[in-house]
């Protein structure tokens, strides 16, 4: 009777504890169900569930002809998600597989973690990192590939100093207008006309809600917005001009270097311009960069290229490069002395070598006797020059160089221009703290000392004499475009102005220019061209090597339509430098002219 009543005591607790045990799996299971089942709904929904940005292709942009030179094609992209924790193991197998520093995926997961987006980890996958990265898709959770469209530059170096590049905005950039508050990962563009006309070429990104598998395979679309396209740009740029005058400027580099002439001619700038309106028809800039290097992040191995390259890649020499101008900077001086009646064109001047108030003569110690404006001009005679800018005087030499737009930024539409130097004695007060001499004024009139202008600038001086006396500032961007190519808008330009010099003048200097480039002149040999040209030679001092090269020249001589300013660092003197350049693509361009203006058999 007594092992009964155990039993029966045994089996109550047993069942009392069961009730508990009961009665605490039901509240727990109503704790969940009701107090706890949206917050978890929410994590279910998060786990079967993923928000993924689509990034808007940026516009296209094409060359004047309408072939396109930047474009947005798709590439693999790796993103963190919104609000998902990194764990250090994922870091380091994303960093072993990417080849990618663990520091910075550790800050873009830190991003990641904080933000509603998601945040790019790399873009431009190659097929080996997806195939690695599919492989491991179980032990990486909160990462998503995803098809974007990614900035391809078609012809790689092509007028890369123009385009400029794309990149990430950086978390300097997102704190300031205009790229205030974009999320980590945008592609923004970081120089050229990719980050003037950045507004314009973005697009508006798009979204979407996917339902993925426990692999994050996607496995339906729910729900999205489609992103906007960017608007395009058709450039003034001539691809072929363009290829062309890169083409010549890299085979003349090559040549200076392998002859010995000049060992150091690494670099050069060279522009070509319409002088009717002012489109430039290419720019080009040595040494260059290929802009596609960028997309998805710059390697290791290429910064290094770019950085350890002592005459800067990155650099637009065109609009960066401040060089003395040389005896192209005559222009300005014949232009100064004969408008202000200084000279007359006929005056005969002596020149025995020297000038007779200062130790200061030609090159080589050359005497031409007595010569007049246009002999002086056509064999860029120093002597001829001193004497012109002691008549002018420092104060007109100045007014003129202003007038052709020396000493500020010809407005061509790219960050960073800069503005050169027009020489005088606040100038050398501010430099050196010493007082203007005659010397500096005979330096000032042929282009040297602190005189300092840019390949740009002296394209618009000599487009401003072809177009007789008229300057149309250089501009870069023709249209903005929609994604269907009609007309968004056209870009504001600088208004032309006219010089506030005669006419006659300006006659007189196109007649010098002409007599350069004919038997006697120093560029005498472009005589040979399918058509007569004006040109200038000049010869930049330059106290850290070997003279910088200049030839400037606008074709046809009667009535211009291309202007081309070229300059050799380190290449010696402007006709053995720069001159065969010229001659390459004028004598190009000008034998295309003639034959797309020849009458077919029928006359026409």
């Amino acid at each position: 009777m007594l092992n009964h009543h155990i039993s029966a005591d045994r089996l109550k607790k047993m069942l009392a504890v069961s009730l508990a045990v009961f009665f605490l799996l039901g509240v727990r299971l109503a704790w969940l169900q009701l107090y706890k089942g949206l917050y978890y709904g929410k994590q279910a929904d998060g786990n079967r569930m993923r928000n993924a940005v689509i990034m808007a292709p940026r516009g296209r942009i094409t060359d004047i002809h309408g072939t396109v030179l930047a474009d947005s094609s798709p590439g693999y992209v790796l993103s963190f998600q919104a609000g998902h924790a990194v764990s250090g193991e994922e870091v380091d197998l994303l960093a072993r597989l990417l080849d990618m520093k663990p520091e910075v995926i550790r800050k873009k997961a830190a991003q990641a973690a904080d933000t509603y987006e998601p945040v790019i980890v790399k873009a431009e996958l190659t097929t080996r990192e997806i195939t690695s990265l599919e492989e491991h898709l179980k032990e990486l959770p909160g990462i998503s590939l995803d098809l974007q469209p990614m900035r391809h530059y078609v012809y790689g170096v092509t007028a890369a100093h123009v385009l400029g590049y794309v990149g990430e905005v950086s978390e300097e950039q997102a704190r300031k207008e205009p790229y205030k508050g974009l999320p980590p990962g945008s592609i923004v563009g970081k120089d050229g006309l990719e980050l003037v006309y950045n507004d314009v070429l973005r697009g508006k990104n798009g979204h979407k809600t996917e339902e993925v598998d426990v692999r994050g395979k996607v496995v339906r679309e729910l729900a999205g917005k489609p992103p906007e396209s960017g608007k395009g740009l058709m450039l003034t740029i001539d691809l072929a001009l363009q290829q062309s005058l890169e083409n010549a400027v890299d085979k003349q580099l090559n040549v200076l270097r392998s002859s010995g002439i000049a060992p150091k001619a690494y670099a050069a700038a060279a522009v070509a311009m319409d002088p009717n309106t002012g489109a430039v028809r290419a720019l080009v800039s040595r040494p260059v960069f290929d802009p596609n290097w960028f997309v998805g992040g710059i390697s290791t191995a290429h910064w290094k290229v770019i950085n350890e390259d002592v005459f800067h890649p990155l650099t637009n020499k065109v609009i960066n490069g401040q060089y003395p101008a040389g005896s192209t900077f005559k222009v300005v001086t014949g232009s100064a002395a004969l408008d202000q009646h200084k000279v007359t064109p006929e005056e005969l001047i002596y020149d025995s070598g020297k000038h007779w108030l200062a130790d200061m003569g030609n090159a080589g110690g050359e005497a031409l006797g007595w010569i007049n404006f246009q002999t002086a001009f056509a064999m860029s005679d120093n002597v001829y020059f001193y004497e012109m800018g002691r008549r002018a005087g420092i104060e007109n030499l100045n007014a003129y160089a202003a007038q052709y737009g020396f000493g500020k930024p010809t407005g061509i539409g790219l960050e960073g221009e800069s503005a050169g130097m027009i020489a005088g004695p606040a100038a050398k007060k501010k430099v050196f703290d010493e007082d203007w001499t005659l010397g500096d004024t005979f330096n000032a009139a042929i282009g040297q000392g602190l005189t300092l202008v840019t390949p740009v600038q002296i394209c618009q001086m000599l487009a401003a004499v072809a177009a007789d006396g008229v300057i149309h500032p250089p501009y870069l961007v023709e249209k903005i475009l929609n994604a269907d190519g009609t007309v968004y808008r056209i870009p504001e330009r600088p208004a032309a102005r006219k010089l506030a010099i005669e006419p006659q003048t300006i006659q007189l200097i196109q007649k010098g220019l002409k007599g350069v480039t004919q038997p006697g002149g120093t560029g005498a040999w472009f005589a040979g061209l399918p058509e007569p040209v004006a040109g200038k030679t000049g010869t930049a001092e330059n106290p850290h090597g070997q003279d910088h090269g200049w030839f400037i020249a606008y074709a046809p001589a009667e009535k211009p339509d291309l202007v081309i300013a070229c300059i050799v660092e380190q290449g010696t003197y402007g006709a053995t430098a720069s001159g065969p350049i010229v001659y390459e693509v004028l004598e190009k361009y000008l034998m295309e002219k003639r034959n797309r203006e020849k009458p077919d058999a029928s006359g026409k």
